[in-house]
């Protein structure tokens, strides 16, 4: 299986240094840009994003996508400065050369999917007008409390919407209760690319291959070439620190700093390729 990895760096570093360092140390050259020297990718300018670009381009990375958080607002939240903020994620995107941009279907209170499913779609038709005539491919991930968290509205969306590509991400299926491959079954012909996160039953993130996420499987699956590594593993602080007997308590996978725990990801999903 030959893939490209991409990563959410800022989960090793929230500076861009930093995360220029942990991705040439671990070979990685895609970013899935979302935290910017402590900013959300939202809300810098287009100043910022112009002098981001030259230091990723300057260390021989490019971005492959906006993780952006367009779409994680509340259903009832009031959409018209989203929307505005979408716009200007737009033109982020098109400064930083990201010819993706990640975004969600916005939360909804729990037994609310039918009341408001009218009202999800209108504003994720908005968002689609405002891409339009843009390179940019829009990509819906799952994520737990929106509207599609579960596979079954993820699909009701993309056959509503076939511009809307998907990203899959087998852990926060598995945190919705979803089966991974139930859902690769219904959602492959949409998928775009994967996010790398893996879970135990209780929805613990742990290393890509140690949880219940059937990632073996679905890597064999896929047909496409991009993997966004999301670790989203538990670090403590103070973890070197401590007797063996409390490092035990703490479970196997919790890390004494960011960038180990990136380390640690990296190496568990080129382990699994």
């Amino acid at each position: 299986m030959n893939f490209t990895l991409a990563a959410f760096a800022d989960e090793a570093d929230s500076s861009i240094s930093g995360q220029i360092g942990a991705m040439i140390k671990n070979d990685i050259r895609y970013l899935e840009i979302r935290g910017v020297d402590g900013e959300n990718i939202s809300d810098i300018s287009v100043t910022k994003a112009k002098e981001v670009r030259k230091q990723l381009e300057d260390s021989g990375i490019s971005v492959w996508s906006l993780g952006s958080p367009y779409g994680k607002i509340g259903i009832e939240e009031d959409f018209a400065p989203h929307l505005d903020k979408f716009k200007h994620g737009l033109e982020l995107a098109d400064t930083l050369g990201a010819k993706h941009i990640r975004m969600f279907s916005f939360y909804v209170p729990t037994g609310g999917e039918a009341r408001y499913r009218d009202e999800v779609m209108n504003r994720l038709a908005q968002f689609i007008q405002a891409a339009k005539g843009s390179d940019i491919t829009l990509c819906h991930e799952n994520e737990k409390g929106i509207y599609g968290d579960i596979a079954s509205r993820c699909e009701e969306i993309h056959k509503t919407f076939p511009q809307l590509k998907a990203v899959f991400d087998p852990a926060n299926f598995i945190q919705c209760g979803q089966d991974t491959v139930e859902a690769w079954n219904m959602l492959h012909p949409y998928v775009t690319y994967m996010h790398i996160k893996d879970a135990l039953a209780d929805g613990s993130v742990v290393p890509a291959g140690k949880g219940i996420g059937n990632l073996s499987y679905l890597l064999s699956q896929y047909k496409g070439s991009v993997l966004t590594l999301e670790p989203h593993l538990s670090v403590f602080a103070g973890f070197e620190n401590l007797e063996t007997q409390e490092k035990t308590k703490m479970g196997e996978y919790c890390y004494p700093s960011s960038t180990a725990a990136f380390d640690v990801a990296v190496e568990a999903l080129k382990e699994l390729i």
